[in-house]
């Protein structure tokens, strides 16, 4: 059975909100999209890479799938690296309001029951699926008990607030360090284990 990795880019509080660009997403009046692209070297671009593309595919909440769907294909030719794998790969879309045919090129709706979904496309032959982003769909996925790993770049800052991966619903979840490095910009890389309930 192949895992769901959650791939994601977080400030040292753990908010996930708008880490490459100023109008990423300013919900809530987020004001500080881009916080991330101060720590952005060659260290973070090797882990973000390998990511994409040992990826078997992706799971993305709607509003990362309209982000990514408005860019990447159209990508410039410096962005190519990132881009083909997102393009290329198959994406699983968690929505109410989008339907299939999906414009993204390998890009479907996850129907039905969102645990039976996932479970069913972890049962299936190939590489790890990975979210990236997402933060209100890892959130359903965690409830879930679906995420197996937890793949982080915790950048040395703190903004005020923001979208974050772990919600405030007083649960416990445990977590073991598979691997770990620091970047030369002093961003911390970590894979973590989750401890299924």
């Amino acid at each position: 059975m192949r895992k769901l990795v959650v791939d994601e880019w977080l400030t040292l509080v753990g908010v996930a909100q708008a880490p490459g660009e100023p109008n990423e997403d300013t919900t809530g009046e987020f004001a500080y999209g881009g916080w991330h692209m101060n720590f952005v070297d060659d260290d973070f671009m090797q882990w973000m890479l390998q990511n994409l593309h040992e990826a078997g595919g992706f799971v993305l909440g709607r509003r990362t799938y309209e982000g990514f769907a408005s860019h990447w294909p159209n990508a410039t030719a410096e962005e190519q690296p990132v881009a083909e794998p997102l393009n290329k790969s198959p994406k699983y879309v968690a929505t109410r309001t989008l339907s299939d045919p999906l414009e993204w090129e390998n890009s479907t709706v996850l129907n039905g029951d969102l645990r039976d979904a996932v479970s069913a496309l972890k049962g299936k032959d190939g590489g790890d699926l990975h979210v990236i982003g997402s933060t209100e769909l890892v959130h359903s996925l965690l409830e879930r008990d679906l995420v197996d790993e937890f793949r982080v770049i915790i950048d040395p800052v703190v903004v005020g607030g923001g979208k974050r991966v772990f919600s405030e619903d007083g649960t416990r979840r445990s977590l073991r360090l598979l691997d770990s490095s620091v970047t030369s910009k002093g961003s911390i890389i970590a894979t973590y284990g989750v401890e299924h309930r």
